[in-house]
């Protein structure tokens, strides 16, 4: 048995230099550790040479994530976990060398120089389809990026000139608790509905630049109400938590958008905050807006999430515990149309007596 066992081993070689070797082992080897445990194999570095063991298929397929995340490397200063994670993933289905087409595509650069790109092929997808279509829609769970990348791209083709301003809203309401009547001024009051724009866009494009462009009118940050009776030419627009929209707010802001205009509207459907019973227009939306050309719907996932990997554990989670949710209301659903099939109504009853 032992000797059978021997043969099934494979032992692969390949030389990585040692900048690169330190980024993608990561600090304490823990991204080795990783990579290990995720296609059972054992790693070795012996002064730049790593030599792979465990089964052939194993040992190959850890070897094409080495080298995928070798190329990186070559790219960037950092190596973070969410891409050995992502890296491992696809390993697993034999697709590690698409992300070569993720890390390509360079949107900006942050205020602190870090290069913003799609970190995900959903994310990959959903950029192209901005750049591709005048109105696109990003739907998907929590940290998969919807809102940062739209406003990369925003700031991106303003400073190209592409457009002559930005527009971002979204609408004024509590995520699930009241804040009561807030102090100060108008802008004071919506100020905290707006502050993640804020945040995103002081990382972007940085806390003066931002206030002197603000100063001049060519960035509004503003809740959705304000946009009614508006004709917007020539902007970059986005539309944050559609998902609060009521259809009429949604077909008011899609009615909006003038020549020369790009619209980004991103929603989670599952963190609704609208009263019960309220339809959400980011749903209706896409029913009714579909089959429309130069509008794109673009679906993200659990295995878009790029926040810590808990955060993707978590989405994870609920979407499980909602599928049986549903599925578990769905067969109540069946059994009370079966009880009430076979019963026959009281009047045909008295009838027939």
């Amino acid at each position: 048995m032992e000797e059978t066992f021997q043969r099934e081993q494979a032992s692969l070689e390949m030389e990585i230099p040692a900048r690169q070797l330190q980024m993608i082992f990561g600090t304490g080897d823990k991204y080795l550790r990783k990579i290990e445990d995720g296609f059972g194999v054992t790693i070795v570095d012996r002064n730049g040479k790593v030599i792979i063991k465990g089964a052939p298929e194993n040992a190959e397929r850890a070897m094409a994530v080495l080298r995928q995340l070798c190329h990186s490397s070559q790219r960037e200063d950092n190596i973070e976990e969410q891409k050995v994670d992502y890296a491992i993933e696809l390993g697993m289905e034999q697709r590690e060398n698409e992300m070569d087409e993720m890390d390509g595509d360079l949107i900006c650069h942050s205020v602190t120089g870090k290069p913003i790109k799609p970190k995900t092929l959903g994310q990959k997808a959903y950029v192209d389809a901005i750049r591709d279509h005048m109105i696109t829609f990003g739907l998907g769970p929590a940290g998969t990026g919807k809102t940062y990348l739209a406003m990369a791209m925003a700031i991106t083709a303003f400073k190209n000139e592409e457009v002559s301003r930005i527009i971002l809203t979204r609408p004024a309401i509590e995520a699930g608790e009241k804040l009561g009547f807030l102090p100060g001024d108008m802008q004071s009051k919506v100020d905290p509905y707006l502050r993640p724009l804020y945040d995103a866009l002081y990382q972007i494009m940085g806390a003066e630049s931002f206030a002197k462009n603000m100063e001049k009118g060519l960035i509004e940050v503003a809740p959705l109400a304000y946009m009614r009776g508006r004709t917007l030419d020539n902007a970059y627009i986005i539309l944050d938590e559609a998902q609060n929209t009521t259809p009429a707010q949604m077909k008011m802001f899609l009615t909006r958008i003038g020549f020369g205009s790009k619209v980004v509207v991103t929603g989670d459907g599952s963190q609704k905050d609208l009263a019960v019973g309220t339809r959400s227009g980011l749903e209706v939306a896409e029913k009714v807006l579909g089959k429309i050309d130069d509008i794109a719907f673009c679906k993200l996932t659990s295995r878009d999430v790029v926040r810590h990997p808990l955060v993707q554990k978590i989405v994870k989670a609920y979407e499980s515990y909602e599928e049986r949710e549903n599925a578990r209301a769905a067969r109540t659903r069946e059994r009370v149309q079966e009880r009430t099939g076979r019963r026959r109504p009281e009047g045909r009853l008295k009838e027939r007596k």
